[in-house]
């Protein structure tokens, strides 16, 4: 594993908070597979991270003194270490991201790009459902809440997908995006449990945390696909060989790793739905322990 790992639980959370100072000097320009369509795929995910784990950062701590849920040391303890992983993700997407940058691929752009729609669409979204008695907070949270969805399912389907394991040649992003994963299921209900903490389980709960995740993927879809599409016009790489790998490893109706999230993501418009009812315990351990965790 080419990273320095310093595993930190002062906060006696249920998970740990994991340091991994990643070396990305040597990762290749087509990391993934030696396929540009592949690597701007997931190039394309990658420059989502950072703007938009400092929103679930912020959208989590904003409420996590509220009335409803300040007294729940066990649920604040999970918080702190949420917020301590979420922080090491932003961390090491922004080191990688500026790797890719040194190959000419403006990734720097994309970030940007990506703290502009979670803005605009937020304040929006948050003014359109005053009326409605929906305020800012629930509005930032209930977003983190269905995005928090969306990342552990393509992140449990990364770690179940040996078709998918098998592209990421190189072992520093393979490394990297295995990490990720398992730390996105480790941490999957915590931004969940404080939405139900603060807001309940009643029906405006229940629209307000389907109708985000409705929304939040169609712009998640759209935005990912505009930048994918912009890193390989850029690279002069949108061709019929680069668009075909995409579509093999992301939309295969028999592995692609979008296609394979249906039943997961479909989950959450379950009513009662909770998180934890997708199990991926043994999963995690299997990986942890490959990963020397």
């Amino acid at each position: 594993m080419n990273a320095k790992v310093n595993i930190s639980n002062r906060a006696g959370a249920s998970f740990p908070v994991r340091r991994m100072n990643f070396d990305f000097d040597n990762v290749p320009e087509y990391w993934m597979n030696g396929s540009a369509g592949l690597t701007h795929f997931m190039t394309a995910l990658s420059a989502l991270f950072p703007a938009g784990e400092k929103f679930f950062i912020d959208s989590v701590r904003a409420v996590r003194n509220h009335p409803a849920i300040k007294d729940n040391q066990a649920l604040q303890k999970e918080i702190s270490a949420f917020i301590g992983q979420e922080a090491m993700h932003t961390q090491e997407h922004v080191g990688f991201n500026a790797s890719a940058q040194k190959y000419g691929h403006d990734v720097a752009t994309l970030d940007a790009k990506t703290d502009t729609v979670i803005q605009t669409t937020r304040k929006l979204f948050a003014k359109v459902a005053k009326p409605l008695g929906i305020t800012q907070e629930m509005v930032d949270l209930t977003a983190t809440t269905a995005l928090e969805h969306f990342t552990a399912t393509i992140a449990s389907e990364l770690l179940r997908n040996q078709h998918i394991q098998d592209l990421m040649t190189d072992k520093t992003m393979a490394t990297l995006w295995v990490w990720h994963a398992i730390e996105e299921n480790e941490h999957k209900a915590v931004a969940y449990d404080v939405f139900e903490g603060v807001f309940g389980r009643g029906i405006k709960a229940y629209a307000l945390r389907t109708g985000s995740l409705t929304l939040a993927m169609v712009i998640l879809f759209i935005t990912q696909s505009y930048f994918l599409a912009r890193l390989l016009n850029e690279d002069k790489q949108f061709n019929r060989e680069s668009l075909k790998d995409i579509y093999n490893y992301a939309y295969s109706p028999s592995k692609g790793i979008i296609t394979g999230m249906g039943k997961e993501m479909l989950a959450y418009f379950r009513p009662g739905f909770h998180p934890n009812d997708l199990d991926t315990v043994s999963l995690l351990a299997t990986w942890k322990d490959n990963l020397g965790f």
